[in-house]
């Protein structure tokens, strides 16, 4: 072994644009979805699904059913006993939380629209479907509960044997929390000699439109179960196995191979899983089970759905001094595995970026016969952004300044980090005034101000409004204990493991399950700069329960501030085992050695050894120094103090033609913060695809029932996704402010661009034609909505200018608002 070779430093990977390592295998189709999967002797599931929102099942006939070609079975929820597991809440909001009992397959009741009744096992999936026709199931209809503000009044039940439809009411107020004053005061004393804004938004349904739709194998035939599924969630889906069928935690492994999407929509333990683990165990061989598209968007769960009632206070000259919500959020028919915490999440964010000296929250959830809902991407964080943003825009109209001047008048300033909100969270690291700056040189902000005031002067049929959104999040979902003071049930840490192979090559295990985040390339980038080895060596392993067995994988922009701070923790350990045996390679003290570059040397001489040699001398164990084991293998869990907060400032210009309604987008640019960037490449593909979700919101988007809880928005006729043709080539540029939270600095930014782009874009379609009496548009923001607002000069939605029911959490008590101002009545 020559102790004094030089090798060429590797080259910076952190901050390098590179290609994505997994995208050869996806794009030319040489990966294994979980449909891909095909077993000996395997069979295949068919789901028999309700047409009722709520209905007692009286009879169910399978014998048509059974006598079909290849049909091995026909079950029902009458056929299993307590093996079938139940479908679990793992985030009880309030000790008090109505939680109806969640069956996979129930046997008496449906609750929504889409809810599996039966099932059908054949040897093709082709000849379940066809079976699944003939099973002929009798209901007697029941009265369903569809609008969301109807059931908070409890006049029709969603599940009678509750009692009510309220879930859980939530409450944080800062007077109480001890995190600022009493909100009460504060708007009292603004309607003396203030100002007071109230305003009641809608957060529509959507669907979590991923490209891959669920699927679900289960092997029941080795020693251990064994079950691929498309999933965010294999080490939680293992657990909520062992924990719901009896099956010990050790005989489980969970496999999440590539996923083609999640969006949240994969964060589930779903009713499919449960049913194809009991019939995979009841029959002894294995069982696959793939939606169609159309169950995927009936039954897979919807995320949103909240209206929102806003009071802000200020002061003359627009500087904020309180905010109170109340937020009804509608669950659907059952509490989902982090259902009822979603709006929670959105409690700490509501102040954004703000210095609120008071603030009140109270969500009430509620239960509805419809699909059940779940985090969708952002989970509560772009419920609130929206309504906040919308309300600085509103607060800007009232005092006649411009949105970016009363939003920087109450932000907080960078030299005044790290900041403790009212809501209790500490904000580490920040700029939002060098954010916003860039912004408005990338928009050209002041010049389409100009051109604004002239199209207004001239009457000009095409109206143009700049749209802002100046944001911030909480992510990382973390640390434990705060989870654990908010009743989730389970922890905020990651798990990594780094592997230094014999050949000199490395592997690295991580908790963190991808779903078409990049996370191969990035994490290969974070271990080639802290090992110093090549880019290309680096093989990093995920998805696997039996392969990374300690993970809390991929949801809430956890896994580079979590995950990737393991990794980094690891491969520190790895540098300090290899230590002692480089000392002894090179004959001097442990305390005179230099690491860089992947490279042990003698500080002050040319004498050196590489980290991958001594991981070959670690394997071949000849001459190791004494107590020293053989290997260099190192495992650490990281559980953070704190979230992180990315922030930004994002823009649009959109023109709205007065006589259509139509909206065209003209001009998008964002500036976010998120701490040291790892690959910049996967950065832009992470916001251009939030900003088009976020897009979708506020301008397409939206899942809509008829009064008898069939949604008819179930197709992609109806459910109106964008297409490339319909958005525009947004420009993105960054600044940096590194996080304190983890030593790498980075900050999340899977949900960044879907935060922030919905308040930008709906605030611009309103800018357009605020001088034409119009403050508010019901998203999304369709022609004929636009239209409608222009003509009436109100919220353009389908009840338009009504009193509407609004349930007030703060007294338990029904009241109304006027959607046309925003006024109580």
């Amino acid at each position: 072994m020559s102790t004094t070779q030089e090798t060429a430093a590797p080259t910076q990977e952190i901050g390098r644009d590179r290609r994505r390592k997994e995208d050869q295998r996806l794009i030319t189709g040489r990966t294994r979805w979980t449909d891909n999967i095909t077993l000996p002797g395997m069979l295949h599931l068919a789901m028999v699904r309700s047409p009722f929102a709520h209905a007692n099942i009286t009879s169910i006939d399978t014998a048509a059913a059974k006598a079909a070609p290849n049909v091995v079975d026909v079950l029902t929820g009458a056929d299993f006993g307590e093996d079938l597991g139940v479908c679990i809440n793992a985030w009880p909001i309030t000790p008090d939380q109505k939680t109806p009992a969640h069956s996979p397959l129930p046997a008496d009741r449906v609750s929504f629209a889409g809810e599996i009744v039966a099932v059908v096992v054949a040897r093709s999936a082709a000849e379940a479907r066809d079976a699944a026709e003939l099973v002929d199931v009798e209901y007697d209809e029941l009265p369903a509960v569809v609008d969301l503000k109807e059931a908070a009044e409890d006049k029709v039940l969603a599940h009678p044997d509750l009692g009510t439809n309220k879930s859980a009411l939530w409450v944080f107020d800062s007077g109480e929390a001890g995190t600022g004053g009493n909100v009460e005061d504060a708007i009292a004393k603004a309607r003396e000699d203030g100002i007071v804004i109230e305003r009641e938004y809608r957060q529509q349904r959507l669907i979590p439109a991923f490209m891959e739709p669920r699927s679900v194998v289960v092997d029941p035939t080795g020693e251990q179960l064994t079950m691929w599924s498309a999933t965010q969630i294999p080490h939680i889906l293992r657990f909520a196995l062992a924990a719901t069928t009896g099956v010990p935690e050790s005989k489980i492994r969970v496999i999440a191979p590539d996923v083609g999407g999640g969006f949240g929509g994969k964060l589930q333990t779903t009713p499919e899983e449960w049913i194809t683990w009991a019939i995979a165990r009841r029959i002894g061989k294995p069982i696959k089970y793939t939606e169609t598209r159309s169950e995927s968007l009936i039954a897979g769960h919807h995320g949103r759905d909240q209206w929102q009632r806003l009071t802000l206070a200020a002061d003359k000259d627009g500087t904020v001094t309180g905010l109170k919500v109340d937020l009804l959020a509608n669950l659907g028919s059952y509490v989902a595995i982090v259902g009822g915490g979603v709006p929670v999440l959105g409690a700490f964010m509501f102040n954004a970026i703000y210095k609120f000296p008071a603030y009140r929250f109270a969500c009430q959830t509620v239960l509805t016969n419809t699909t059940w809902t779940d985090a969708y991407r952002g989970a509560g964080r772009p419920e609130a952004t929206y309504a906040i943003e919308r309300l600085m825009d509103e607060l800007a109209a009232e005092t006649g300044m411009d949105p970016l001047e009363v939003r920087e008048k109450n932000w907080i300033k960078h030299e005044e980090f790290p900041f403790t909100t009212v809501a209790g969270l500490e904000y580490d690291s920040g700029n939002y005034e060098a954010a916003t700056a860039r912004a408005k040189e990338m928009l050209g902000y002041d010049e389409l101000r100009a051109e604004q005031k002239r199209r207004r002067d001239s009457g000009d049929r095409v109206q143009l409004g700049i749209g802002v959104s100046t944001f911030t999040e909480m992510c990382g979902l973390a640390p434990s204990r705060v989870l654990g003071q908010l009743d989730y049930g389970a922890g905020g840490w990651e798990h990594a493991k780094v592997r230094m192979l014999a050949t000199g090559k490395v592997e690295v295990v991580t908790g963190a399950s991808a779903h078409g985040q990049g996370h191969e390339t990035a994490f290969s980038q974070i271990i080639a700069d802290r090992l110093g080895v090549p880019f290309e060596d680096v093989e990093v392993l995920h998805g696997d329960t039996q392969i990374a067995p300690k993970g809390l994988d991929t949801y809430g922009s956890r896994s580079l501030v979590v995950g990737g701070e393991a990794l980094v923790r690891a491969a520190d350990k790895v540098i300090e085992k290899a230590r002692p045996l480089a000392a002894h390679v090179l004959e001097a003290s442990a305390d005179d050695l230099e690491f860089s570059g992947g490279r042990f040397s003698v500080r002050g001489t040319d004498q050196g050894v590489p980290l991958t040699e001594l991981a070959t001398a670690a394997f071949a164990a000849h001459d190791l120094p004494e107590g020293m084991e053989p290997s260099l293998d190192a495992s650490a869990t990281f559980d953070p103090v704190n979230f992180n907060f990315p922030h930004g400032t994002h823009l649009c210009a959109a023109e709205v033609d007065t006589e259509t309604g139509q909206v065209k987008l003209r001009k998008y640019v964002c500036c976010d913060d998120i701490g040291v960037i790892i690959n910049p490449l996967i950065v832009s593909g992470q916001v251009h695809g939030g900003l088009v979700q976020g897009i979708a919101q506020a301008l397409w988007e939206e899942a809509v029932y008829d009064d008898q809880g069939t949604l008819v928005s179930g197709s992609f006729v109806d459910y109106l996704l964008p297409t490339a043709a319909d958005t525009i080539s947004f420009d993105i540029d960054h600044t940096t402010s590194p996080s304190t939270t983890n030593s790498l600095g980075t900050k999340g930014v899977g949900e960044a661009g879907t935060i922030a782009s919905t308040p930008a874009v709906v605030n611009a379609v309103v800018d357009a034609v605020r001088h034409l009496g119009v403050d508010d548009i019901v998203m999304p923001c369709t022609p004929e909505r636009v239209w409608r607002a222009i003509n009436s000069g109100s919220a353009g939605g389908d009840t338009t200018g009504a009193a509407a029911p609004h349930f007030d959490s703060s007294t338990g008590m029904s009241g109304t608002v006027d959607r046309s101002t925003g006024g109580a009545e």
